[in-house]
């Protein structure tokens, strides 16, 4: 079962809260503060995975979250740093933002990898803050949240050679005879579901990817039939072969249909038009078939367009369709610049929010700023010297003359983050 298209929520571990610890030691009765950092939360990273061929697993579970980081120790021992949770995808698989829409990383090669979600930095202990004026401090942080996207994923078939046409022209039989890929055959009334993918060994030295994408209706690029689902495959295609049913079966003319399904392609994206073509002149063990292949030789001789009359069912002339694909195919390979694609890539971090402040109610006042958030969330007010801290700290911000100038009173509500204050003259 082939599933494409899927949703995921990551999210980075937390980083370990920072120690308050002074050294107790027999001979050192001042051995001043010995508090460790804690461990910095970890990354939830994407990989490609070369054996895997579809999304189905993420239908089952869709939230990932990286392991925390522990906790910092007396001693200036240092927490662990967090388990980094691994994602596997199969290569073609494309990683967008799911709020904006933006794509954020094309995944092509096998190994590649992308940080997804950063882990949150550990707190500091205490004995990051001693100085000559204060050598016995007694404030740590907390360690910070991790990154939490929400990304969607779509998978893009990776082939050499994609096979278009209308429904019930043969390509699912064509596939199954040039390879192992195996398809279910039957004169369906609509189409098959589903692309399936194909590696066509042509001799010692060549072989290809050919997918075989499932039959297209008129009005595809606009959904009809899943055809807008089906011909984001097709874009990854170096080469088309376009199979039509020149013994027209179903009483459609095989060139209305070549030149219909064309058009769908330029409707739904330009470029899918421009691809190189081979045509492949279907069911030439039926009578009807000759009768049309003159005229249709005669239509695709102009375009200098190559045309092969072709028996899926039997083999006939699948051999030298198969030779013309490869020597197509190496003549494309050789034209294209290299692949410059970095192996590691990373989504860049959400941009900072500038500090804002309004009204949620009567005596009510939210702030919103990713630098004051930051503290908030890093200073722990259980220690001794925490508040003290954050005042200092939020001084530095400008947020409290921000907060007169809003209008602020004694005794009101201020929300920072998930932190709660209740704001007075000296906060």
């Amino acid at each position: 079962m082939l599933i494409d298209e899927v949703e995921i929520t990551v999210v980075g571990g937390k980083g370990g809260d920072g120690a308050v610890s002074f050294r107790r030691e027999k001979y050192q009765p001042q051995g001043g503060p010995d508090g460790g950092t804690g461990g910095d939360g970890g990354d939830v990273i994407i990989t490609v995975d070369s054996n895997l061929s579809t999304l189905l697993d993420f239908e089952y579970k869709s939230d990932f979250k990286a392991g925390a980081g522990e906790h910092g120790r007396g001693k200036n021992q240092r927490g662990k740093q967090g388990e980094d949770c691994s994602i596997s995808v199969p290569p073609g698989t494309l990683v967008y933002d799911a709020d904006t829409g933006d794509q954020l990383a094309d995944l092509t090669r096998p190994g590649q990898r992308l940080l997804a979600a950063r882990g949150g930095e550990g707190g500091r202990g205490n004995a990051a803050f001693a100085t000559a004026a204060r050598q016995a401090p007694r404030i740590a942080e907390n360690g910070l949240s991790g990154e939490t996207r929400r990304l969607r994923l779509e998978l893009r078939l990776i082939a050499d050679v994609g096979i278009v046409g209308f429904p019930n022209v043969g390509k699912s039989t064509l596939i199954s005879r040039i390879s192992a890929a195996q398809p279910k055959i039957a004169a369906y009334p609509f189409t098959t579901l589903q692309p399936h993918l194909g590696v066509v060994k042509v001799d010692e030295e060549r072989d290809f990817t050919v997918a075989d994408m499932p039959g297209l209706i008129k009005d595809a690029h606009q959904g009809r039939g899943l055809g807008d689902q089906f011909l984001r495959h097709i874009k990854r295609t170096r080469l088309l072969v376009h199979m039509l049913d020149a013994a027209a079966v179903e009483d459609r003319d095989p060139l209305v249909d070549y030149q219909q399904l064309n058009q769908e392609l330029l409707s739904y994206e330009g470029k899918l038009a421009d691809l190189p073509q081979i045509v492949a002149l279907n069911k030439m063990d039926l009578p009807a078939a000759s009768e049309n292949l003159s005229r249709c030789r005669h239509f695709f001789q102009p375009q200098a367009r190559p045309a092969f009359a072709i028996s899926a069912l039997t083999g006939a002339g699948v051999s030298e369709l198969v030779s013309a694909i490869a020597s197509k195919l190496e003549t494309l390979r050789e034209s294209e610049p290299p692949e410059e694609t970095p192996q590691t890539l990373e989504i860049p971090p959400a941009p900072e929010r500038k500090l804002r402040i309004f009204r949620a109610g009567e005596g009510v006042f939210v702030v919103r700023g990713t630098e004051v958030e930051k503290i908030v969330q890093q200073v722990n007010l259980e220690t001794p010297e925490g508040p003290r801290r954050l005042q200092e700290q939020l001084r530095t911000t400008g947020l409290l003359e921000r907060l007169q100038q809003a209008g602020v009173q004694e005794g009101d509500t201020v929300l920072i983050g998930e932190v709660e204050l209740e704001y007075w003259p000296d906060m």
